[in-house]
């Protein structure tokens, strides 16, 4: 059966400007290879970092929150799979798909854990340890986790949180599905400039997103004039899309502390870079930046949250370190040291090649694909959580988004 499959974005799809644009593409892609028909639609406006997506064979369409124009849309597309781009659209569409498309597949990508992320941040902002119990009582983590249960798959993007969701959280392990990057195989002699024809550290990241925003802070409040009293010539080069203004005065040419804002191949950049620093104090999901750098050859030096779920128990492709310090000292040996360069380098390889295997993912989230989808009634049945949360909760945002519909109409 040929399916047809109706993705509901947060944005339009940017993956020159972040890793959520470029999972989506991934995604995107991937419905595409199986001769599937794709509509993406978003209640968001385009800006001149969004794709032309109708270049790819997908239909695209502008959307109205709150509006019933949605649903007599549905009807009309009638899609077999619909895919929610985090779990804020699920609340927003959830209600809607399920009353007008019954009968189509329900897929949340989360994306990240955003209750892991936003709530890591709040113990950054008020100098606490982060725990469980934060996360538990977070009223994201409600939000987030009620969403999971609504929908017939959730994937979920790094190991990490796979294993949180089932043993903090106690998610079924039939409603969530670890999915990382789809990502093409490297081969053992891939050849990339070499040590001495790479220069720089460089640190890359989306602005919008608060940790790479800290991350950068961190760099240039702490990190980087450590590294610049033991290598004097170094440069860093800081690129990422929306940087703010304040990540703007950063840029100081007598510091090496370069500010350049959004590129359009950061895969160039990369390859021409020595190291990767990523001092990330907080987030969740997998890190773009590092599996790029890897793809790219380029070793990287990050801290456990960077690293968090990307590489199982395989050796880092560089080092990973909390303590200033230490990252510190661990970016001057990986910079100055070319034989330990290389054996980073090849741990990418590995990591890249064990971990996210395009064609393998690919072919077994086809197969839960089909197999949920040929049990959906059953599958829907044995999450009576998820059914209860669809009658109970949703109601509210059903009467809610339909009492703002009719006041829109005045």
């Amino acid at each position: 059966m040929k399916q047809h499959v109706f993705i509901i974005g947060s944005v339009w799809v940017e993956p020159n400007s972040s890793a959520a644009g470029s999972r989506m593409l991934q995604l995107i892609q991937f419905f595409l290879s199986q001769d599937w028909q794709v509509t993406f639609g978003t209640v968001s406006q385009k800006n001149p970092n969004s794709i032309d997506l109708t270049n790819y064979g997908v239909t695209e369409v502008s959307l109205a929150l709150n509006a019933s124009s949605f649903d007599e849309y549905m009807l009309n597309l009638n899609p077999t799979i619909v895919v929610f781009d985090r779990f804020i659209i699920e609340e927003q569409f959830g209600w809607r798909v399920a009353e007008t498309c019954p009968n189509a597949l329900r897929i949340l990508d989360t994306e990240d854990l955003h209750c892991l992320r936003k709530t890591r941040q709040e113990a950054i902002k008020n100098e606490i340890e982060f725990t469980n119990d934060m996360l538990l009582n977070s009223e994201i983590s409600k939000r987030e986790i009620a969403a999971i249960y609504r929908c017939d798959i959730s994937l979920i993007i790094s190991t990490f949180e796979m294993k949180l969701l089932q043993e903090v959280f106690k998610v079924d392990e039939s409603l969530v599905y670890n999915l990382p990057f789809f990502l093409n195989k490297i081969k053992k002699n891939h050849s990339w400039k070499p040590f001495h024809n790479r220069h720089h550290f460089v640190s890359i990241g989306n602005f919008l997103h608060a940790p790479n925003v800290d991350a950068t802070m961190q760099l240039k409040k702490y990190s980087w004039k450590l590294i610049r009293e033991k290598i004097p010539s170094a440069e860093i080069h800081i690129y990422g899309a929306y940087p703010t203004q304040q990540v703007l005065q950063f840029n100081n040419k007598q510091e090496g502390f370069y500010v350049h804002g959004f590129v359009e191949d950061a895969a160039e950049v990369l390859e021409n870079s020595r190291v990767l620093l990523a001092p990330l104090r907080f987030g969740a999901g997998i890190k773009g930046k590092l599996t790029s750098a890897m793809q790219c050859g380029t070793p990287s030096v990050t801290t456990s949250i960077g690293a968090e779920g990307m590489c199982c128990q395989l050796p880092w492709n560089g080092f990973i370190e909390d303590q200033v310090k230490d990252f510190v000292d661990k970016a001057v040996a990986l910079y100055t040291n070319e034989k330990l360069w290389n054996q980073a380098q090849q741990h990418g390889i590995e990591i890249i090649n064990t971990m996210y295997d395009k064609e393998l993912l690919e072919n077994k989230f086809l197969k839960l694909i089909q197999q949920v989808s040929l049990n959906l009634e059953q599958h829907r049945n044995n999450n009576f959580t998820g059914k209860m949360l669809l009658h109970h909760s949703l109601q509210s945002t059903k009467y809610m988004s339909k009492w703002i519909q009719e006041k829109n109409k005045k």
